[in-house]
């Protein structure tokens, strides 16, 4: 079984060097460095318990780690990705001289099945707005000032991360009003473009968002909050999402603020839209991960022949041929 490291324990000088060479090579945001974090305590914690580390790990021992992962009911895609980190970590071991071989290069990765991406339709999405505007308001009177609306308006407008969204500066609506410039992983900037709702919901929002500030108060953020952290919080959004879904008559499993990034691409691409250019809008460093919208578009031209083709119906009702070179006896 695994075992947990301390969180206030310090890693291994090896593990810290890593770390800073994540941040200053990659970028690495503040989340990444502490998903990092948490996956190398788990991997050191049974090291330690078979009575070895960094430098002297062996694939066996790595081997095993990966069979524990599974034992206490881990899904093939954490594995997979705490194996990814494995292998970054030991090819920065060996990259730095700090070790003379690799035992993470022969590990095999679990098999993982390809979920495509879930993904609402335009008259849910348009459902989930005119909820929001019901629910919460818009104008100077209502409940949030039309702030739910503006922030659906603005996801599914631009296929941000949820992390962008809530994050966003004031100055990022103020520059260009056409525009959005968001700073996303790897604190790389990219430029979004806004469409005509989006926009308009942005500019009503202005009017009235100073009241969601405290008195005489200030902030940087297009969507404060009174909160710690200056702005609204990840869950804080979900949250709401989830009761807006609600509101709409849609389930709220199928709602999160990553379904509707994947709305956004894929909606894009059904209208026509180049593979590269929702490559660029999304963030994407690889397009290769932008091409599973491909998927969920060939899956529904594939239903919608399957399902909506006439000769797909006579299929369905036609009776199969019978065989006349069959004796009677072979019945």
């Amino acid at each position: 079984m695994t075992v947990r490291g301390k969180s206030s324990e310090p890693l291994p000088r090896e593990g810290e060097a890593f770390l800073e060479m994540l941040k200053a090579e990659r970028g690495a945001s503040a989340n990444t460095e502490a998903a990092y974090t948490a996956d190398l305590r788990g991997l050191f914690a049974f090291l330690a318990r078979r009575k070895q580390g960094p430098l002297t790990a062996n694939a066996e021992a790595l081997r095993a780690y990966l069979k524990s992962l599974d034992y206490v009911g881990m899904t093939p895609r954490t594995v997979a990705r705490r194996l990814s980190v494995m292998r970054q970590f030991f090819r920065f071991l060996l990259a730095e001289r700090m070790r003379d071989d690799d035992p993470a290069s022969t590990l095999d990765s679990p098999k993982l099945g390809r979920p495509l991406p879930k993904v609402l339709s335009r008259a849910e999405v348009d459902r989930l707005i005119e909820a929001s505007r019901g629910r919460f308001g818009t104008g100077r009177g209502g409940e949030d000032g039309g702030r739910m609306a503006t922030l659906l308006e603005i996801l599914y407008g631009t296929g941000l991360r949820v992390s962008e969204l809530v994050t966003l500066p004031l100055s990022a609506v103020e520059r260009d009003p056409t525009v959005l410039i968001v700073r996303g992983k790897g604190s790389k900037e990219r430029l979004v473009p806004l469409s005509e709702p989006a926009r308009l919901a942005i500019a009503a929002w202005l009017r009235v968002r100073d009241g969601a500030l405290a008195d005489g108060r200030s902030s940087r953020y297009l969507f404060p909050s009174r909160g710690r952290s200056g702005h609204l919080t990840r869950q804080r959004f979900t949250q709401l999402l989830k009761e807006t879904a609600l509101a709409a008559g849609i389930d709220p499993v199928r709602v999160s603020p990553h379904v509707l990034r994947h709305a956004f691409a894929s909606h894009l691409l059904e209208g026509g839209a180049d593979l590269r250019s929702v490559q660029l809008m999304l963030g994407h460093a690889d397009i290769a991960t932008t091409q599973i919208y491909t998927h969920v578009l060939d899956e529904k031209l594939r239903s919608l022949v399957r399902d909506k083709h006439p000769l797909a119906k006579r299929q369905r009702t036609a009776k199969p041929p019978v065989d006349r070179n069959r004796r009677s006896g072979d019945r």
